[in-house]
């Protein structure tokens, strides 16, 4: 079954970090979520004003943070002494676990800085796992070329058609996150399948698309959400059309939130707090 449009949620200009200016669409209210996926940022300027002051260090607890960079150079460092560069086609997925403290600070004065942050739960039994991330190079991840003349990058999950599956460098997480950047061109028709127990969203941010069964079309720069099914058709139009698709298993479980600190319970976010307040963060790896 063709999964269709459900619902579109705006992306809603804000700032964050020490005023980087972006869009923020999943996460711009906190029913704006979709299990288990808590927050979608887009960062787009050629305005240095508009990022160069970056995110300085900062902490988090009990879910994940993926940045793909489109275009630019980040510089991201932790408080456990992790360093590493984040450029023009790479992206960081980064498990914040029981507490990490890192920034995230640009590396240019000039030019364009683009991308995307996105925020993933994590299951109760993993909020307190030692933190980790993964720096992944531009060339780690594979590039499919396919037969309507688009291209699609693989970072989480795996694509497949008739021919071949190709997996992307990023696996073994328990919500089992497909994540696809698609570039189309001039009217061509994609379609993909999605395991039907997962929430999966897209959002286009070049040219316009229409998505599901009959086909609809969708804004640029919102959260698409999709209703249930097992596969994705869409078309781009006659200026074409680039846009990432993310997929995951719901979690199901309980969301409470506090600034960067997403757990079950209110005691489990006091308890946060008190950990970062008190240097727990540092002490207790």
């Amino acid at each position: 079954m063709i999964r269709n449009v459900q619902a579109v949620i705006p992306g809603v200009a804000t700032s964050d970090g020490a005023g980087v200016k972006l869009r923020r669409s999943l996460g711009g209210q906190q029913q704006a979520r979709l299990d288990p996926f808590l927050m979608l940022d887009e960062f787009s300027s050629n305005d240095p004003n508009d990022y160069v002051a970056g995110f300085p260090a900062h902490p988090h607890r009990g879910f994940e943070t993926v940045t793909y960079m489109l275009e630019g150079h980040m510089l991201h460092e932790d408080h456990l002494g992790n360093q590493g560069h984040l450029k023009t086609g790479g992206v960081q997925w980064m498990t914040a676990g029981r507490g990490i403290i890192h920034s995230e600070m640009p590396q240019q004065v000039s030019g364009a800085m683009r991308g995307f942050q996105l925020w993933i739960n994590l299951p109760a039994s993993e909020k307190m796992k030692a933190p980790a991330y993964q720096d992944i190079q531009v060339e780690d991840i594979p590039t499919v070329h396919l037969a309507n003349g688009g291209s699609l990058k693989v970072i989480a999950g795996t694509y497949s058609d008739s021919k071949k599956i190709v997996a992307g460098p990023v696996g073994e997480i328990t919500t089992q996150p497909l994540f696809l950047d698609v570039h189309l061109p001039a009217d061509a028709q994609f379609e993909h399948a999605i395991p039907e127990a997962h929430n999966a969203f897209l959002y286009v941010y070049e040219g316009a698309l229409e998505v599901g069964d009959p086909l609809k079309g969708v804004p640029r720069q919102a959260a698409v959400v999709l209703g249930r099914g097992d596969r994705l058709k869409v078309k781009a139009s006659s200026e074409g059309a680039q846009w990432i698709m993310l997929a995951a298993l719901p979690l199901g479980e309980p969301i409470v939130q506090y600034g960067p600190f997403v757990m079950n319970t209110r005691a489990e976010i006091e308890q946060a707090i008190d950990d970062y307040q008190n240097n727990r963060f540092v002490i207790a790896q």
